[in-house]
Order: C-alpha cells, then sequence, then structure tokens
C-alpha cells in the first residue's frame, strides 16, 4: 500500500511536509518527499494533499463492560474510535466491579479483541475495588497484560496504603497514573470555586485542591521511585509544582482533558449537565495557563477521557448528574482548535495525542518510520463541521460539542494497514 500526496504530520521530527508513505504487512517500510515518488504495482491511495499521520493513542479511555454495557460496549467504543482516527485505547478500570483481578482482565481482553476494531490495551486498578484499602494483585495483573494502574478518580487518602502499593509497582517497573485532588476538598463538588459559582449556587472546590493532591502525589513519587503518570493537570496553580518535580529528575509525564483545553466554567451557563466533568471546568485563565504549558512541553499527553453516561444519567439537576463526557470522535476535531488558534502546531499537536502517550507506554506506535506499525489517521483539518450528537458512534450521547461548530474531519483511519474507517 502506497499513500501518495500526502502532508505527513511528524511529531517525532516536528517536520510537516508533502510525501510518500509505503506499507507492508502492517508496518510501515519506507517515507519520502514529494519530488522522489516511487514507482508502486501496489495498492496506491491518493491523499489529495490531506494530513496523514500517526494514529491517536488515547490514554484514559472508560469502556462500560462490565456492567453497564448500556452506556458504552467495546463494539461502539471501538467504532467511535475509529471514527474519531484513535487507532489505540488505553482504557480506564472504572467499571462495575473494578478492573482489579487477572479475571476480569482477562474477561475484558476477550470483549476488546472479539468486538473492537482498533487497538485496545487495559489498565488495571491499583488497589481492590478502587476502594485505597488494599493493594490489588499488581503483579498478577502485570503478567495478564495491564500496562498500568490506577484508581481513576478515586484518591488513596490512606497514604501507607499508597506507599506500599507505588513501592510495589516500583518494584516491578509498573507505570502508575494518579489524579491529583484533594479528596477532603473536593468531595460533592460540581464546579470551580469563584464568582460563577457563587452566581449560579453551586457547590465548589478551589483550585488549590488540584495543588495539594499534586503536591501530596509528588513527595510519594520521590519517596518510592515510581513511574507515574498524571492524568488531568488543569490549573495554573498546579504547574508549578509539576515543573519542579520535573526539573528534580522524578519520572513523571502529565496530561489533560480535551475538554479541560477547549471551554472553560462559562459553558455552565444554563446548568447544561452535558459540560458536567471530573475535575470542574477551569477558570478561562487557568485554561490559557494549561494550554501554554501543552505547548512548552510541560504537559505531555492530550487524552479524551472518554466517559459515557446515558440519558437518565444526565437528565438530572445540576449536582445530581452524573459526571463525564464522551469524546473519542471529538477528540481531533476539538483540538484541532488549539492549531487554529496558532496556540500549537500539527506536529506539536501529534506529539499530544500519539507520540508522548505511546512512548510513556512503551509502544513503538505514534511514529511515522520504518518500522513502526501503520496506525494511521488520514484528516483534513480545515473541513467545516457541525456536531450532531445523534450521529456519534457511541452508545451514549453526552458530547459537550453537540451543535458546535468544529472544524477538523477524519477521513480514514489504519490500523495495521488495514482501513477500519473511510473509504480512501
Amino acid at each position: 500500500m502506497l499513500f501518495t500526496n500526502a502532508r505527513l504530520i511528524d511529531p517525532e521530527t516536528g517536520s510537516d511536509s508533502l510525501g510518500w508513505l509505503r506499507v507492508e504487512n502492517g508496518v510501515i517500510t519506507a517515507r519520502g518527499s514529494a519530488s522522489d515518488m516511487p514507482q508502486d504495482t501496489g495498492t496506491t491511495i491518493d491523499c489529495h494533499g490531506k494530513c496523514l499521520a500517526p494514529g491517536i493513542v488515547d490514554l484514559g479511555v472508560k469502556v462500560c463492560e462490565p456492567g453497564e454495557r448500556h452506556k458504552e460496549s467495546y463494539a461502539s467504543a471501538g467504532r467511535a474510535a475509529a471514527a474519531g482516527g484513535v487507532t489505540t485505547m488505553i482504557t480506564r478500570p472504572d467499571t462495575t466491579p473494578a478492573i482489579d483481578t487477572p479475571e476480569a482482565l482477562e474477561f475484558v481482553a476477550r470483549r476488546a479483541q472479539a468486538d473492537a476494531p482498533v487497538n485496545v490495551l487495559h489498565m488495571a486498578a491499583l488497589t481492590k475495588a478502587r476502594e485505597g484499602r488494599e493493594m490489588a494483585e499488581i503483579g498478577f495483573l502485570m503478567d495478564a497484560g495491564a500496562v498500568a494502574f490506577t484508581d481513576c478518580d478515586h484518591v488513596t487518602a490512606n497514604t501507607k496504603v499508597l506507599t506500599r502499593a507505588l513501592s510495589y509497582a516500583k518494584s516491578l517497573g509498573a507505570l502508575v497514573l494518579l489524579h491529583p485532588q484533594e479528596p477532603g476538598l473536593s468531595t460533592g463538588a460540581v464546579a470551580t470555586s469563584g464568582k460563577f459559582a457563587s452566581l449560579y449556587g453551586l457547590p465548589a472546590v478551589s483550585p488549590m485542591a488540584e495543588r495539594m493532591g499534586l503536591d501530596r502525589d509528588i513527595t510519594m513519587i520521590e519517596m518510592t521511585g515510581v513511574r507515574a503518570h498524571f492524568d488531568q493537570i488543569t490549573t495554573a496553580r498546579a504547574l508549578p509544582a509539576l515543573e519542579r518535580a520535573k526539573r528534580n529528575g522524578l519520572d513523571v509525564t502529565a496530561g489533560v482533558s480535551i475538554h479541560h483545553l477547549t471551554l472553560n466554567e462559562m459553558d455552565v451557563a444554563g446548568y447544561r449537565t452535558f459540560f458536567k466533568v471530573k475535575p470542574p471546568l477551569r477558570a478561562e485563565d487557568d485554561r490559557l495557563a494549561v494550554v501554554a504549558a501543552l505547548r512548552d512541553g510541560l504537559i505531555d499527553v492530550i487524552s479524551s477521557m472518554h466517559t459515557p453516561q446515558d440519558e437518565e444519567s444526565k437528565r438530572l439537576p445540576f449536582e445530581e448528574a452524573a459526571s463525564g463526557a464522551v469524546a473519542l470522535e471529538t477528540l481531533l476535531p476539538a483540538a484541532l482548535r488549539l492549531v487554529h488558534s496558532g496556540d500549537l502546531s500539527l506536529p506539536g499537536l501529534f506529539a499530544a495525542l500519539s507520540l508522548n502517550p505511546a512512548k510513556r507506554l512503551g509502544l513503538t506506535a505514534g511514529r511515522l518510520v520504518p518500522g513502526a506499525p501503520a496506525d494511521l489517521v488520514l484528516f483534513d483539518p480545515d473541513a467545516p463541521l457541525v456536531l450532531d450528537r445523534a450521529k456519534l458512534q457511541s452508545k451514549s450521547k453526552n458530547t459537550p460539542f453537540d451543535g458546535a461548530r468544529l472544524q477538523g474531519k477524519v477521513l480514514a483511519t489504519y490500523v495495521g494497514g488495514t482501513c477500519v474507517y473511510g473509504e480512501l
């Protein structure tokens, strides 16, 4: 298979240039510039100058199997991922019950392999039932295929339990994802404290709760030496602590959700529950600070934090409604807002979407070099789009971008050289 007339977006070299790419047996075998186009007798795909980039590696997707299959299944999440240019989903263990045993992990691995057209890797719980009271079977879960460990938004308050879990993860070389929040302050909060939350009468949490949680977790990382990734850094107050941790040589990376990059607390106006996420949307100053940190490389990863919720969970008063939003299909067009605004280059964007999460997990994906898997997304970054949530592939339709005008459309998605979405 030969892709010709493609605008190659290479996050590893930071290049954006017209060229070609050859794929054989599911692997990239060669690439070059438009001036040295090879002759090829296989399948030729003319990209017509559209962008060809490494497929997105989405770190932190919730698929609601087991327990809530009516919200999202591996089949529907896989279709949504393919439609959104996501070629590898890294799933969260916050299911019902939690993925905290090898048996549960093997069950979801079989479901994913049977039903999803994209690559699926799984995280497992750090503590049993994500309750923060007893360490999960980390070694056995690694043997069963877990690529990382996290209790998601359940913060372990007991530092002795957390120390033991992190120390054991360190001994095995496991990656741990942490959610930086001070649980006492953030429990029950649905908005960020400030004039807006006060005006709307919403229970709110100070941005300092994220800073306090981050400071504690950094101390634990320094104590144990574990490899760690902070799932969502969303406030300006947290960034100096993260910068110091990296400068001091701790093995830490950080991510942010697409919603905290492109939305702010004002979007909750009218008590729109589709904008209720965890942590809550922040002030515009925080959003701008996080975008700058992403541009400067302090924040490494953009993820969808895909969290399906059914209509019954969202059509409630704001305080009672479930948190979370679907984002597998909207991740790329929403992220392209940062490119169109001049905040990020396309290679810089795909470093955060593809290369950096792949590197953190030790995957060979996220690259356009010979030998890398042919997991690719072909997209038009300028195509106008008015999002209709009814047309989303996800079972749940809880997107904050319903009716939004976006720019960017996925034309085709390839996994191992096989087209799983589109007709090109």
